[in-house]
């Protein structure tokens, strides 16, 4: 009787648990088709969860039957699903974002934990698909001019005849800034330091900013900060857009963008062509602006063979001519006199792929790999040259989110090969740089609001041993108004004699590394309060002020002989960086305003005299101005101050102002008219000094400090084919 009874009661059980429902949903945004977390899941009459850091939910203990689920968060439409339990499948929820997307639903990849960039101890500031579509009809060659109008961000022209530029954070040359491509390394040495900025906006959903050092998430190289380039991703809705611009300085782009997904794949394609005549704009015989002919192709297939994984496959490719230098040569029209030229021809392939994959719950394994090959062929009118570099990078990671700390580890090899091929004779040699490493990140959620994180990676170098990088931050919040983070991290850069340099030298002149040259090494800090406040529906404040300061040791240094030839060695001291960067973001109803300033002292210890870093402003501001009407009229003003400067030698610049003005007209949703005008009050370099010395057969050009193309307007017409 007894065994009769206990299993009666186990059946009984039995029936209630097989009774009892479980709910299983992926939340994405409909657009992009991102997981969405943080979102919040409530059936009706029951308890609510959120979705976890891969956009999923699990609500179990439901009773059998019909039930309606409602899934919210700020910045999406409020969505409700019927279901009918018991159902084992994983349902795949699709929310709308509503106008006007708010801060807090911007989530961050460059954290690797994927956290909301309001609470993220790791500092990243975002420019998002809005500011990429914008730039899109202003500048939709390049990111250059956007990433300028960041406080903190100066971009560096570092040679007049062929337009190239770099990226300087916080008072730091170029090299010390790492660029990535959805959080892979493609740009370094010979394959990085020319042409990077011509990465058109229209390809990316979003660029991520990190100022200050990164080494411990990715590795050597992100000492002065870090960009992450995002690429768009397909949504449910076809997308299409069409971009054409013209301008006075006689640049021509068409850009194209279109994307589709279903269930079980989707794709996205780039297309840009740009067409540059060469201009000379002071009317000193020699380009300002090079001669260019671009094309740039970013073809991405994404497969999902279930809710839980996303595969993608991209090749992007980029032919690139330049031609500067004396406007008679350029036109085939040189003689005895007129010889002096530089012609850069560029082809990029890269080729990449991305596995993404939830196992075991909420855990996500990532598998990250690309390859590209980058050729630069440099002819100028005594020297030829070409070389290629091959670079690599593969990754596998890791995420464990709790609710109550989250855990990212992984193991990584990256690495480039750097090829002469057939030239004129240089003193540089063929090279290799081979790094394996492996990093792991804690992210706590302590009482009292506060969030610690720290990490630790280590790698090993073919060349230069082994480093072991630690970071620790902390953020804490103090009431919804009031924040605060504090960081510190470690960092190091492997010697490169093609690094990017504030001046680009002549090929010819650089020699191979000596023997013995050791690996530069930094510890950067950072510390900072901000406060938000939002007052109605559509206004609100953002103050950041931010202090930073970082030391690197063993910085490695170029050296110009009077002869020519440019060589590398380790300096005796270190260089020091140190400053506060402040800015207030301001949403006023119709209006958007944004205003940045930017204090530096850049300073090279090892110098007995004059130790500043040349061309490097001591105070740079600048703001924006956006006001809309009714989704009709858009007006935008923005400005730039760039105080004086050192130049070597202990000369300084004068400081100048820089502004520029944009009107956009909207016909509906689909198409839209832009005219914008760069440099308004036309301020150049050339009407303060020559450009260069020497003579017109054998120029040497001065290091710029100031736009040189001058005043320029352009007009684009920009069609939404994706919007019904």
């Amino acid at each position: 009787m007894k065994n009769w009874m206990l299993f009666i009661i186990c059946l009984v059980c039995t029936l209630a648990v097989s009774a009892q429902g479980i709910f299983r949903v992926t939340v994405k945004d409909k657009t992009t088709a991102q997981a969405l977390p943080g979102i919040s899941v409530t059936p009706t009459g029951g308890k609510g969860i959120v979705t976890n850091d891969s956009g999923q939910a699990v609500i179990i203990g439901l009773s059998a039957g019909k039930h309606t689920i409602q899934f919210s968060s700020v910045g999406y439409e409020l969505f409700i699903l019927t279901v009918t339990l018991p159902d084992t499948s994983w349902h795949e929820v699709l929310l709308t974002a509503t106008h006007k997307e708010m801060e807090e639903v911007t989530v961050l990849a460059s954290t690797r934990n994927n956290q909301r960039m309001e609470n993220s101890p790791l500092k990243v500031e975002v420019l998002g698909k809005e500011d990429m579509d914008e730039e899109n009809a202003i500048k939709p060659g390049n990111i250059a001019s956007i990433l300028g109008d960041v406080s903190g961000i100066q971009i560096q022209q570092s040679s007049a005849v062929s337009g190239n530029s770099n990226v300087r954070i916080q008072g730091l040359d170029g090299r010390y800034t790492q660029i990535l491509r959805d959080g892979m390394p493609l740009f370094d040495g010979f394959s990085g330091g020319f042409g990077i900025m011509q990465i058109p906006p229209l390809d990316l959903k979003q660029v991520e900013l990190i100022k200050g050092s990164a080494s411990t998430l990715y590795g050597g190289g992100a000492i002065g900060g870090l960009i992450n380039l995002i690429s768009k991703r397909p949504g449910y809705e076809q997308e299409g857009m069409f971009t054409f611009n013209q301008s006075t300085l006689k640049e021509s782009n068409f850009n194209t963008y279109v994307a589709k997904r279903n269930k079980k794949a989707g794709y996205n394609f780039f297309g840009g062509i740009t067409h540059q005549d060469a201009v000379d704009v002071n009317d000193d015989n020699f380009s300002d602006v090079p001669k260019i002919d671009a094309v740039v192709l970013h073809p991405r297939f994404f497969f999902y063979p279930d809710s839980k994984t996303t595969i993608a496959l991209g090749y992007t490719s980029t032919f690139e001519t330049r031609n500067g230098g004396d406007m008679q040569v350029i036109k085939a029209k040189g003689d005895a006199l007129h010889q002096f030229f530089e012609k850069n021809k560029t082809d990029r392939h890269t080729g990449d792929l991305l596995v993404d994959r939830t196992i075991g719950g909420d855990n996500r394994l990532q598998l990250k790999a690309s390859v590209t090959s980058f050729d630069r062929e440099i002819t100028t009118n005594i020297h030829h040259f070409k070389g290629n570099q091959f670079n690599y990078f593969t990754e596998a990671s890791i995420l464990i989110p709790k609710e109550k700390y989250s855990f990212v580890a992984g193991v990584n090899a990256t690495g480039d090969r750097f090829k002469i091929l057939p030239s004129d004779p240089v003193a540089l040699t063929d090279f290799n740089n081979n790094t394996v490493g492996a990093f792991a990140q804690a992210t706590v959620n302590l009482p009292v609001n506060t969030i610690l994180e720290a990490g630790l990676r280590a790698d090993h170098h073919n060349h230069y041993g082994d480093f072991v990088l630690p970071r620790v931050a902390l953020f804490h919040r103090f009431n919804e108004e009031w924040a605060t983070r504090l960081g510190v991290g470690f960092g190091y850069k492997a010697p490169n004699p093609l690094a990017v340099q504030t001046v680009d030298y002549p090929i010819q002149d650089i020699q191979s590394l000596p023997p013995g040259i050791q690996a530069e090494r930094s510890i950067g800090y950072n510390a900072e309060i901000n406060y938000k406040k939002e007052f109605g529906e559509e206004s609100s404040i953002f103050i950041n002020h931010a202090f930073f300061l970082t030391q690197i040791n063993n910085p490695v240094i170029a050296t110009e002989e009077a002869a020519g030839p440019v060589s590398f060695n380790n300096a005796g001291s270190h260089i020091l960086t140190r400053g506060f960067d402040t800015y207030v973001q301001l949403k006023l109803h119709d209006w958007e305003l944004y205003a940045g300033y930017t204090y530096t002292i850049a300073e090279r210890k090892y110098l007995k005299d004059n130790q500043f870093m040349p061309l490097t402003p001591r105070n740079r501001f600048a703001f924006v101005a956006v006001y809309e009407i009714e989704s009709i009229w858009r007006f935008g003003l923005e400005g730039s101050y760039t105080g004086t400067q050192y130049r070597d030698g202990d000369t300084k610049t004068p400081d100048y102002l820089f502004m520029a003005l944009m009107l956009e007209r909207k016909f509906g949703k689909k198409v839209s008219l832009v005219l914008n005008c760069e440099n308004l009050l036309d301020y150049r370099q050339s009407r303060h000094e020559a450009l260069y010395t020497g003579t017109i057969t054998d120029p040497t050009f001065k290091p710029l400090w100031a736009p040189i193309d001058g005043r320029v307007i352009n007009i684009s017409i920009r069609w939404n084919s994706g919007h019904k």
